[in-house]
């Protein structure tokens, strides 16, 4: 028996108005020249992520019997909008979204709020209660627009870099400061002057149940389960794995650290490479992460902040799998597979149980780790968070930076598909990544949370953590 995940119409309605408005918020800020223009073959224009999502929801009317026709007022070419969904007809190859720029701006800001419309009189004609179902749809729609939030933030900071005039940049709405870093107890002796979490946290090996839930056992998912909200059907079902013991760093790997690696010529060593790396560095001239140029003997960037210099303390953003592979490698250490990063997330020693959160069972806040809503803009550095370190004393496992972990993104065993052609058939030569970074919205992220890229990807805002048996 499917749950509720919203306790009425009006409580799903609100959480659509409200995250519809973000994306606007979003978008406002840009030229129509820069809202057409698609920043590489791996991004998308800006103009299609705020139309694709609007599609996406007329898609769920569509299924749940409520149509939207030309003659009401669109009357645009919606196969532009398809982004692989082959169950709804022609697809407009990623690669080809900036070649046609339609819908235009206009149409699509009038398509938005002609599906707006739709989605609010569809909600309000089922009255106070709703089906588990169509809960869920809208839901994953929300979701859906969260994660296409994200992903126009990737699209705007590498579409912006290429012009060196600094102010030449993406002017966000609202741009807060970073919270100041709080030192904290150390696991092991540090210098006096040096005010950052540092070192590695022992973790006990034995059976973890992995996957989104509370351990509830086979067959008490809906009786049992305490109810934390929305998860994509990816993070299911819930199943024993068995882990050594080991040990893992208490924080990301920070600029500093990686520059480190960069000047002792790890991109220079082919022995710290797998092979499609290594062919990648020779290939592309890789010799830092995405973003960092040499200024003399300085690291610059130029990011949502503007031209700056790196700052050693924040985690180092902006590296593939690959890079973040080779760090660990020359550090003496590896990466930790997912199983092992979610139990130093999740797992509580004494109340003997998982929670949602590193911090405990309550949702995020500007307290506990840095997400979109925090309006930062860019990784804070390490230690800024104290509230949101996880039982085992890891910091920052939300928020920041996403995390590559070792793991092969696979489906788990028992897999069931809630809407088809959304995680199912990506599971393949991808590499799973955890935590959310500071573009991901807060209602999106939790610990059982599964996001996916391919190794040699960069513009995903991803740092690391390193592992060690």
């Amino acid at each position: 028996m499917a749950q509720l995940l919203h306790s009425d119409t009006g409580e799903l309605l609100s959480l659509f108005k409200q995250t519809r408005e973000t994306t606007i918020k979003l978008f406002k800020p840009l030229n129509i020249e820069d809202a057409v223009i698609q920043s590489d073959t791996f991004g998308s224009p800006p103009n299609w992520h705020i139309a694709h999502v609007t599609w996406f929801f007329h898609k769920v009317l569509e299924k749940h019997g409520h149509k939207i026709k030309e003659q009401d007022g669109h009357g645009i070419n919606l196969s532009y909008l398809n982004s692989y969904y082959q169950r709804y007809g022609n697809i407009l190859p990623k690669s080809e979204r900036g070649r046609f720029p339609r819908p235009t701006v206009q149409q699509t800001l009038e398509y938005r709020k002609l599906v707006d419309e739709a989605v609010s009189s569809f909600l309000k004609s089922r009255g106070l209660t709703i089906s588990p179902e169509v809960d869920y749809d809208i839901t994953l729609g929300i979701q859906h627009e969260m994660q296409h939030q994200e992903l126009m933030v990737y699209d705007f900071q590498y579409y912006f870099q290429r012009f060196p005039d600094p102010k030449d940049n993406y002017r966000p709405e609202v741009m807060e400061s970073p919270p100041l870093p709080h030192p904290q107890p150390q696991p092991r002796p540090l210098s006096p002057a040096l005010q950052k979490p540092a070192g590695m946290a022992r973790i006990p090996g034995g059976i973890y149940t992995l996957g989104f839930g509370n351990g509830a056992k086979a067959g008490e998912d809906d009786r049992k389960r305490k109810k934390i909200g929305f998860c994509y059907d990816n993070e299911l079902p819930e199943h024993k794995v068995y882990l050594q013991p080991y040990k893992i760093d208490v924080a990301p790997v920070t600029n500093g650290d990686f520059a480190k690696f960069v000047e002792a010529g790890g991109y220079q060593e082919y022995k710290y490479w797998l092979a499609d790396g290594w062919e990648l560095v020779e290939e592309n001239g890789w010799n830092a992460p995405l973003y960092w140029h040499k200024k003399g003997k300085r690291w610059i960037k130029k990011d949502f902040r503007g031209l700056r210099e790196i700052d050693p303390d924040e985690p180092v953003v902006n590296v593939s799998f690959y890079e973040a592979d080779a760090y660990a490698r020359w550090a003496g250490k590896r990466l930790p597979t997912e199983a092992e990063w979610e139990k130093a997330a999740s797992w509580n020693e004494d109340l003997q149980k998982k929670t949602p959160y590193p911090w405990g069972d309550s949702k995020p806040t500007a307290r506990h780790a840095n997400l979109m809503e925090s309006w930062i803009w860019s990784p804070t550095k390490v230690g800024s968070y104290p509230e949101g370190k996880s039982y085992y004393g890891c910091h920052q496992m939300i928020g920041d930076v996403w995390e590559w972990t070792s793991s092969e993104y696979v489906l788990y065993p028992g897999f069931l598909s809630r809407f088809p052609e959304y995680t199912d058939k990506w599971a393949v030569n991808q590499k799973v990544l955890r935590g959310g970074c500071f573009a991901t919205p807060r209602g999106q992220i939790r610990n059982s949370y599964r996001n996916y890229f391919k190794p040699h990807e960069r513009i995903v805002f991803a740092g690391f953590r390193c592992a060690k048996d």
